[in-house]
This record gives structure tokens, sequence and C-alpha cells, in this order.
């Protein structure tokens, strides 16, 4: 097995490990068609909003509408990100098989987002990035591998 695995877009292996693959998630007794529609979503306070990113139709669209500024992100955004996108990516995994099994399958290596320019949640261009999802992947495998 590869010491690093590497995912990113949704035609490559791995893909599932993406926040744009379509596995669902219930968070807070809400159903959202993906982790990007959630976490997108719980950047803003605004509850009309937050259901306007939860009925997009795809998570490129979330994705857009969460990157606006028109509508003010929560104050507190940046101490709760990173604990916003573990409970959704714990879900997720916990919750579809396919993806679950495949996480566990990955023994010991090394996960990877491989988002060119994404120096927090991936590798960044260089490999330099923080890799948040990455890191998250890894923990949610060693819980669900202990459970």
């Amino acid at each position: 097995m590869a010491d690093t695995i590497y995912f990113y877009a949704q035609t490559d292996p791995y893909a599932e490990f993406s926040n744009f693959a379509p596995f669902g998630v219930e968070m807070d007794g809400v159903y959202w068609r993906t982790v990007e529609h959630y976490f997108q979503a719980m950047k803003f306070h605004d509850a009309a909003y937050r259901d306007r990113i939860r009925s997009a139709s795809k998570p490129k669209d979330a994705k857009a509408l969460g990157m606006t500024r028109a509508i003010p992100l929560r104050s507190d955004w940046e101490e709760v990100k990173d604990d916003i996108m573990y409970s959704a990516v714990s879900c997720k995994f916990r919750t579809h098989p396919g993806p679950r099994d495949l996480l566990l399958g990955t023994g010991d290596a090394r996960i990877v987002e491989n988002a060119i320019s994404d120096y927090y949640w991936g590798g960044g261009q260089d490999g330099s990035g923080l890799n948040k999802l990455g890191e998250i992947l890894m923990r949610v495998r060693d819980e669900l591998r202990a459970a």
C-alpha cells in the first residue's frame, strides 16, 4: 500500500473522501446532500441563508454560496470550523458503509487532500499545507478502527 493517499476530484481514486462526494449527512436533525453543503452553511447564523445553501443542487453551488461575504460570517467561525468539519466528516463515514470500508482499507497510509490552492484543508501546491481535512480523515479512521 502507498505511504500517502491523495484525493481531490470526483474522478480520482478515493473520491469518496471528498466533501463533494454524494454521501449525505444528517446533522442536528436536518439532512444535507453532502458534507460540503453542511460545512458551507455552518459559516452563517442566518437560517434562511443556511437553508438556501442546503437546497443547492450541487456541492460546487453550495461552496459558491458559502464563499460570499455579502452575508456576514459567524463571528466565531475561525474557532469552530475544525470541529464542524470533524463532526460532519465523522457522521459521513459512520453513516455510509462504502466510504467507511474504503477509509478503513487505507491501513496506516497518510491521507492528503490534493487541493493545490488550499493550504489549510489541503496539502497546497508544494505539500506544505496543513492538510486539516486529511488529518480529520485519519482521526476518523483511527476512531472507526477502535470502535
